[in-house]
């Protein structure tokens, strides 16, 4: 009798723990969906929180112990006011708690498919669409700040808690290359050479007659033909976005050279070319292989095969310039992007790319100019460096100018623009350039 008697017990104790239990979630729900929320509710909240912590048992218990916990920031930014200051927001979220929120929004929303019953799966949706752009304001900031790593791990939560914006999974790439994280950065590039993914896509423009701005609608066609037609905005422009997918298969075969791998790199490439003949950037994807591993050969043909395959594509032209800046082969560097330029005066990156050039040949005339002395020579031939480089200032001073015209609000355009009028002593141009 004494056995049954224990049994029966630690019966009645396990369904006294589960009552307890249910009754927390319930507290949470009710104060979770609230409209509003005082300082007694996070009390309440968090009071809550700590008691279902040891309570929690069961599949769906957890899942939703974890749902209430990763949300209590909402309670917290709700607290903030009505309008509340961004970096007060930013503070609630950090790489780690974006990867939780990520997952544990990811485990809710299979428990309710497994179950069949849709609790909160509306609700994750709502706060992944206000806490996103959260998110990538973080990223950027932590890039910014040069710590790659936690970027990248912020971009990949933002691509995990909504994968159809692969971008995030792109740019979460390119941080982990920079945070030299690279068995990471070819995991992502290789899940979005599955996805076939390659960023092209139409971003729209339109100028705001009231803030007297261009402003930026996204790929929101519809949207931005709205406020043309409302009459808020003129000047409606499309600006095409050029595929992403050369610079992933590139960075597949340039990580896999970096780890030693090179007949994986050049499988890689091999099979992005089949898959994507047309393709001109993958010739130059394959081009910048064979200038790592230094096959100068194989690079010059495939160079003078991206030419002959689209000989006017401007975009094409000035790829060639970066590389061959990349390769140190600067006079050919010069060359297409000159090249570029006769056939798109405008082409911002070529006019910036070109003055960059040009200006590195001024640490060579520095050098020498601080080596000279005081003597009757030395003082000509500083005259004569001098004249030399002034050329060399003037020589780009046609590009910068048309730079800054094109894009004022560019910071290394502008500062360069900015040193060079110092350098010429053209002192009016500088302080008004200084001005703006």
């Amino acid at each position: 009798m004494r056995i049954k008697h224990i049994i029966l017990a630690s019966a009645v104790l396990v369904s006294v723990s589960s009552f307890a239990q249910k009754d927390e979630l319930k507290k949470l729900k009710r104060i979770y969906e609230k409209e509003s929320f005082s300082t007694s509710d996070l009390a309440d909240y968090k009071a809550n929180l700590d008691k279902l912590a040891t309570l929690a048992t069961e599949e769906g218990d957890k899942v939703y112990y974890n749902y209430y916990k990763i949300n209590q920031p909402k309670i917290e930014i709700a607290l903030l006011g009505p309008n509340p200051n961004p970096v007060q927001i930013t503070k609630f979220f950090t790489p780690k708690s974006v990867i939780e929120t990520a997952n544990v929004y990811n485990a809710a929303l299979d428990y309710e498919k497994k179950t069949g019953k849709r609790v909160y799966a509306d609700d994750i949706a709502k706060n992944i669409a206000f806490i996103k752009p959260i998110i990538i304001n973080l990223a950027i900031e932590l890039g910014d700040a040069k710590q790659y790593k936690q970027a990248s791990e912020v971009l990949y939560g933002a691509y995990q808690l909504d994968n159809t914006e692969q971008d995030n999974l792109f740019y979460a790439a390119s941080y982990a290359v920079n945070a030299q994280e690279l068995d990471k950065a070819l995991e992502y590039y290789n899940e979005l050479k599955r996805l076939k993914y390659t960023g092209e896509r139409s971003i729209y423009f339109a100028f705001n007659t009231t803030s007297k701005v261009e402003e930026n609608f996204g790929s929101d066609k519809g949207l931005r033909d709205l406020a043309i037609k409302a009459g808020s905005h003129t000047k409606p422009r499309e600006e095409k976005l050029p595929s992403k997918a050369g610079t992933v298969y590139k960075n597949i075969a340039l990580i896999l050279v970096e780890k030693g791998k090179v007949d994986e790199a050049r499988a890689a490439i091999a099979e992005a070319r089949k898959a994507n003949p047309e393709d001109s950037g993958l010739i130059l994807t394959e081009a910048e292989l064979y200038l790592q591993i230094k096959d100068y050969d194989t690079y010059t043909r495939l160079v003078n095969e991206a030419l002959q395959k689209d000989p006017t594509n401007v975009d094409l032209i000035y790829n060639l310039g970066v590389i061959s800046t990349n390769a140190n082969k600067l006079e050919d560097a010069e060359k297409y992007y000159r090249k570029a330029l006769e056939l798109d005066p405008n082409y911002f990156n070529a006019l910036l790319n070109l003055s960059e050039l040009l200006l590195r040949a001024d640490e060579k005339f520095v050098t020498e100019m601080n080596k000279l002395g005081t003597s009757d020579k030395d003082n000509k031939r500083y005259e004569v460096i001098k004249a030399e480089r002034n050329k060399n200032f003037k020589s780009m001073l046609p590009y910068l100018e048309k730079a800054v015209e094109l894009k004022p609000d560019n910071d290394p355009a502008k500062k360069t623009l900015l040193s060079v009028y110092n350098a010429l002593e053209m002192t009016d141009k500088y302080k008004a350039l200084k001005a703006k």
